[in-house]
């Protein structure tokens, strides 16, 4: 039996890799694989570099393409219409919607089950397990592989360990926090995620945000990356602490804080 980590480089499959290599999760993996989307902030193909030479196993990087490329082309992976991301909408009558969740199918679990398939050497039911870093508090991700060749495995909740705990075990192991893998491009990153963007990072994906703007190929409606459906450019990223500084002088509470 093959077993293999589904590695994001996010906080819990990081903890979950090297918790493996710890041999607190066993039994040891065979490998690693990572589905690069081409559009991960710097900071994640960064901490992988780190992360790969702390593992006794190897870690395999695949890609299906480049998703920031076939955005701004408009097209998928397979050079067809394009219709990946969920990114918000806005009809012209002010109908909110988002878009279907095709990129991680595409650009993640793809080449991951090609790369299955290639170091099984076919497709054996049940010839692989995966390792998935789903934690205590993500429960309802849980879901049974789509292909009878892979079995789908939870160490990190069968360990009852939530994205907290996973952190704290790794500043306690190895000094260090672990970035949330995601897109630049991402709807659903945080505002505390889009402030981590290098300033490069975050110019280029407010130019992406422009590009998919305007209607194409029949579609009615505009897209946008942030949930406030407003150019990323106008978007109020401040911390609640800056917004709460700023409330004390305007005397009044706009409903900002969390989000």
């Amino acid at each position: 039996m093959t077993r293999i980590i589904s590695l994001g480089a996010g906080v819990q499959s990081t903890t979950m890799a090297l918790m493996a290599a710890h041999s607190e999760i066993v039994p040891m993996p065979d490998c690693a694989i990572f589905a690069d989307t081409g559009w991960e902030p710097k900071a994640v193909y960064e901490h992988l570099d780190w992360l790969e030479t702390k593992l006794p196993f190897p870690v395999h990087r695949v890609s299906a393409g480049n998703l920031r490329s076939d955005a701004l082309a408009k097209t998928n992976s397979t050079g067809q219409r394009y219709a990946s991301v969920p990114w918000f909408t806005l009809s012209a009558g002010g109908k909110m919607g988002m878009g279907r969740r095709q990129c991680t199918a595409e650009y993640k679990l793809r080449p991951i089950q090609r790369k299955v398939v290639d170091l099984l050497g076919g497709r054996p039911r049940g010839g692989c397990r995966m390792m998935i870093g789903i934690s205590q508090d993500e429960v309802i991700r849980m879901k049974p592989s789509r292909v009878q060749y892979i079995v789908n495995e939870w160490p990190l909740i069968e360990k009852g360990m939530d994205r907290r705990a996973c952190a704290d075990w790794l500043l306690e192991k190895y000094d260090r926090r672990a970035p949330r893998s995601a897109c630049c491009g991402c709807p659903f990153r945080s505002n505390e995620e889009f402030r981590a963007l290098t300033p490069q990072e975050f110019a280029d994906t407010v130019m992406i945000d422009r590009a998919i703007r305007n209607p194409h190929n029949g579609i009615r409606w505009q897209q946008f990356i942030h949930s406030k459906r407003i150019p990323l450019e106008q978007v109020d990223l401040s911390t609640p602490e800056e917004r709460g500084q700023l409330n004390l002088f305007l005397n009044e509470c706009e409903g900002m804080c969390g989000v």
